[in-house]
């Protein structure tokens, strides 16, 4: 299993509205591919600041999830929002 839990961490109320109108489509699209144990990205006390937990089955999974939504509208859209993540790795073989 591979998870990835961190932090969108947005500079400007701006990107933080991109995120917002962004998000619904790309939790939906997220949470309906192959693999896809959990996806949710929540707001916190901070308004500039999202929490971000995915898991995923395998390395594959994972890498397929990263390979679309780099080719995505929500990377275009939150491409100057910087990320704090730490990925995880559980029962490699």
């Amino acid at each position: 299993m591979i998870r990835l839990s961190g932090q969108l961490i947005c500079t400007t109320h701006a990107q933080a509205r991109a995120v917002m109108m962004g998000l619904p489509a790309h939790t939906r699209l997220t949470r309906a591919e192959p693999g896809c144990l959990s996806f949710d990205v929540m707001a916190t006390d901070d308004p500039l600041i999202w929490q971000v937990d995915e898991a995923f089955t395998d390395r594959a999974a994972f890498d397929a999830h990263q390979t679309r939504t780099g080719a995505s509208d929500w990377a275009v859209q939150t491409a100057d929002i910087p990320r704090d993540y730490l990925i995880t790795e559980d029962g490699a073989a």
